[in-house]
């Protein structure tokens, strides 16, 4: 019972973390370096 519970905690997080990585990324980076050079090129 309470193995399940935190298997399916630790399944959230790692969704929640590939999902932030790869979708939320793309926003952010393009939108921090196309008004300025950062050095991120």
């Amino acid at each position: 019972m309470i193995q399940e519970i935190i298997a399916f905690i630790i399944l959230a997080l790692a969704v929640g973390f590939l999902a932030k990585k790869y979708f939320f990324k793309k926003k952010k980076s393009s939108k921090s370096c196309a008004s300025d050079d950062c050095g991120c090129h």
